[in-house]
């Protein structure tokens, strides 16, 4: 059975799932265009989550995926939690405010509890797809006798084969170019390799349908990604801009005024790639400490740039943003998929 059939799409090309920028009418405008619709709901309560669900259930019949994190939660080190908020102290200072005495772990993972897992059983979207790590065997397995379609991002091959043992149905082959967090299941390795070569690498050594994921804007560049052995293409930079999407207009404005993108992990605690702005230039120095484990860091970095933003500095934002966010485009969801499926089938 092709991706197509599995998905009930009818173009292969999905909405990346991005946490605090999806929303139920981006999700259902990429549905009905024929794409896989998506919810980041790695960051959402469960109250949200649902309520995300149920919203986009209401906008279309046409399936969609969920998203979840399933990083392993680490205790926080109080040391090393010190030493970074007064690294940023000085930065807090600027604005005439001080940081938190705590830092506190504002995502839980769907590994921690089977919450989430039931709110998906109980609301049963078409997939649910996973980031930084693998749903525990039980989560797996109800999810399968649910009929939910079940899909993991992977850095590298080993990732890949991790996520094939396990049952998963769908491997998410995330390359390097990708914007947002890079899905590495350990944060200490990351492979780093092209989107490219890891289609080809997981094609050669794997046997379930890949999505290719990082770096791809247009047409020409998911051509290029299904001729090498994806079955489908996940973007999300590129849908960034739409009007219905949860981006702030700090955002948009920068998506096309400094398109240059960076990966650091002082925003969040794990790498991620996005605009360059003060946290690359002014926080990524050689001497910085070591950073507390995800997501705790994030709590402070959320923190920051709420007070940066209120004296007018967007500078603190997390913009996540793929490498070839130069190449981003003014189009609302629905003309967006129309001219990707365009330029997939042009023959030059």
């Amino acid at each position: 059975m092709s991706i197509l059939e599995q998905l009930s799409i009818k173009h292969p090309i999905l909405l990346a799932p991005m946490a605090g920028v999806s929303t139920p009418e981006l999700a259902a405008q990429v549905s009905q265009a024929g794409g896989l619709g998506s919810l980041g709901l790695g960051a959402s309560s469960l109250d949200s989550a649902r309520e995300q669900i149920l919203a986009t259930q209401a906008l279309t019949e046409q399936p969609f995926q969920v998203n979840f994190f399933c990083h392993d939660t680490e205790a926080l080190d109080p040391n090393v939690a010190q030493h970074w908020i007064d690294y940023l102290r000085p930065a807090f200072a600027q604005f005439g405010a001080t940081p938190p005495t705590n830092l506190q772990c504002i995502y839980p993972s769907f590994r921690d509890h089977d919450d989430f897992l039931h709110l998906v059983l109980e609301t049963k979207p078409k997939a649910v797809s996973f980031h930084f790590g693998i749903p525990h065997a039980h989560q797996i397995q109800a999810l399968k006798q649910a009929g939910i379609l079940t899909m993991v991002s992977a850095t590298n091959l080993a990732e890949a084969q991790a996520i094939e043992a396990a049952g998963i149905d769908l491997i998410i082959a995330q390359g390097i170019e990708a914007g947002g967090h890079r899905g590495i299941f350990n944060p200490l390795i990351d492979g780093s390799i092209k989107t490219a070569d890891l289609v080809q690498l997981i094609k050669k050594y794997c046997q379930r349908p890949i999505i290719a994921a990082g770096g791809i804007m247009n047409g020409n560049q998911a051509k290029h990604l299904l001729k090498l052995g994806a079955e489908a293409v996940q973007l999300g930079t590129a849908f960034v801009q739409c009007k219905k999407s949860n981006a702030s207009a700090a955002y948009r404005e920068a998506l096309f005024n400094q398109p240059l993108t960076q990966i650091t992990s002082s925003i969040s605690g794990r790498p991620a790639r996005g605009l360059i702005n003060h946290w690359h230039m002014q926080i990524e120095q050689p001497n910085r400490p070591q950073v507390p484990a995800y997501p705790y860091t994030y709590d402070l970095a959320k923190q920051l740039h709420a007070v940066a933003a209120q004296h007018g500095d967007q500078g603190y934002g997390a913009f996540w943003a793929g490498s070839n966010v130069t190449q981003i485009r003014e189009l609302e969801a629905t003309d967006l998929i129309n001219q990707l499926v365009l330029e997939m089938k042009q023959t030059h």
